[in-house]
């Protein structure tokens, strides 16, 4: 009887389990910057935009969250002047992300930028190895791998059906990401996805520098740190914005699906001999 009482307390406590990304934050670390949905002088981006972004991502993968097992709910919450997103997970039930609106008004935020961080929340519970979590239930990738797979897979299935031509040439595109991306892909449309991609993740750089008061990272400056093990908690910003661009320029196909146990599946590794597009070491340790 003690036994079975054990195991149903058990149960009770992984059906209770949430979890917000690693334990502790949010896709940026706590922060109590707030933007109200009436503030005055706002960037970022419409309310229109702000569902339009969500509605794309998760018509793509809500099916793919239901032959996972789960059921994907995105919630979209506009009025919150929340500047931040964040997943969570219930042991046998959904897959949350919340989408605040304060993130959506902050001035440094495009709508490539806003996409790439739905699909960093979407990498917590589809971005594979490495991951967090405990003993109980480990299902989060961890922050860099969640940005890796935002740039790597996730944008590209988003942009797919674009006119990304047309999306590119109204922005001014930074010579290394140009040169990259060109050299990377031979497909002309290719070419522009590996582009936007970059640019997305110059929103969200942008952002963070932002919030810190710092200069803007940039991809002529790769962050020097090397890690002795991977780090699982938000790497610097730089380091971030490295990551999105890695992604961008790892020519392995957005359709091909990561593992949830081993890092060098449907990714860029060097143990696969890969020498561009990897997790970069500011962060990530390899494991083979």
């Amino acid at each position: 009887m003690k036994k079975l009482v054990t195991i149903i307390a058990l149960m009770m406590s992984l059906n209770a389990f949430t979890c917000s990304e690693d334990g502790s934050s949010g896709f940026i670390e706590e922060n109590d910057m707030f933007i109200p949905v009436d503030a005055k002088n706002l960037g970022g981006i419409t309310e229109e935009q702000f569902n339009d972004v969500i509605t794309k991502i998760e018509t793509i993968y809500s099916p793919i969250v239901s032959n996972m097992g789960g059921k994907l709910n995105i919630a979209r919450k506009w009025t919150d002047g929340t500047v931040n997103a964040n997943a969570s997970r219930k042991f046998g039930g959904t897959w949350h992300v919340n989408m605040y609106g304060g993130l959506a008004r902050h001035e440094t935020i495009t709508q490539d930028g806003f996409a790439l961080v739905l699909c960093h929340e979407l990498g917590h519970h589809l971005g594979g190895a490495p991951k967090v979590g405990n003993f109980l239930m480990k299902w989060a990738s961890n922050e860099g791998q969640s940005d890796y797979f935002a740039s790597l897979k996730c944008l590209r299935k988003a942009f797919l059906n674009d006119n990304n031509s047309e999306i590119v040439s109204a922005m001014t595109i930074p010579a290394t990401l140009k040169k990259e991306c060109t050299t990377t892909y031979k497909n002309k449309d290719e070419q522009n996805v590996c582009m936007r991609i970059g640019m997305a993740g110059m929103s969200v750089a942008n952002l963070f520098a932002s919030m810190r008061n710092a200069s803007t990272p940039s991809f002529d400056t790769p962050d020097p740190k090397v890690v002795t093990t991977t780090d699982h908690a938000h790497p610097a910003y730089q380091c971030r914005l490295d990551t999105y661009f890695q992604g961008a320029i790892c020519d392995i196909s957005f359709n091909d699906d990561v593992s949830q146990k081993d890092e060098t599946v449907a990714t860029c590794h060097g143990a696969n001999g890969h020498t561009k597009g990897l997790r970069p070491l500011c962060w990530f340790k390899p494991s083979k």
